[in-house]
């Protein structure tokens, strides 16, 4: 998932080559003459050794030395899956579980890359963050994408024994989605109320660090082995 990077553009390096020099010995007396033809000589000599000795892969390595993308992805604490009229909400609630709770960092499903096919997308977001909230408002239920979202993170979490219990519905502040009408299959799991008043003990119980550190050791684990397994 990630977080580009700006590259600069190399300096081409080149060594400085001289005209050829031409000694009138007619005008000028013959031992300073000579003596200035074989200083000449030497020095272009020495200039024409070092570079004809140096390796013709550090010559290019002088003129050219494009940076590589080091920038590693990172495992996220949580993502939000969201419906489309509910970004800000999302946002909203991203800035509080990271800023008054120190939950970060985190993502909404907004800002996943664009260009890209929304299954891939979710699979990244959900395979590379400890937690998946589902934010439950009014707007969820009439998006017939937020209902494959809540269906295959549901999903995710009963076939992957680390994702156990790392599904977490949430009702917002604004409009949240009456209990009434929420999915029976959502009802089954405690879902965080932001308007409760136990809403930090919640948050203190379920986004546990021990909790984020198996989960990000075994991705890690897991794309090393996928790492490995295209290289062979």
């Amino acid at each position: 998932m990630g977080i580009g990077k700006s590259k600069t553009d190399p300096c081409h390096l080149s060594v400085p080559w001289g005209k050829s020099q031409s000694v009138d010995t007619s005008q000028s007396p013959q031992t300073s003459d000579s003596k200035q033809s074989e200083d000449i000589s030497l020095h272009g000599d020495a200039v024409c050794s070092t570079t004809a000795e140096m390796p013709a892969g550090e010559q290019e390595g002088v003129e050219e030395s494009p940076e590589e993308d080091t920038e590693e992805e990172v495992f996220l604490k949580f993502v939000i899956l969201h419906a489309e009229e509910d970004t800000a909400e999302a946002l909203r609630v991203q800035s509080l579980l990271e800023n008054d709770f120190g939950i970060k960092p985190g993502i909404i499903f907004a800002e996943m890359p664009c260009g890209r096919q929304h299954l891939q997308n979710l699979d990244d977001a959900v395979n590379g963050s400890a937690w998946t909230i589902l934010l439950l408002t009014e707007n969820f239920l009439r998006d017939t994408w937020c209902k494959f979202q809540f269906y295959s993170s549901l999903m995710n979490s009963v076939n992957r024994q680390h994702k156990y219990n790392s599904v977490i519905p949430m009702r917002p502040l604004n409009k949240p989605l009456p209990r009434e009408r929420t999915p029976f299959a959502l009802r089954t799991i405690n879902a965080l109320e932001e308007e409760s008043r136990g809403f930090p003990t919640q948050v203190e119980r379920i986004f546990q660090e021990s909790v984020y550190r198996i989960q990000q050791a075994i991705w890690k684990e897991t794309r090393n082995m996928v790492q490995r397994q295209s290289v062979a």
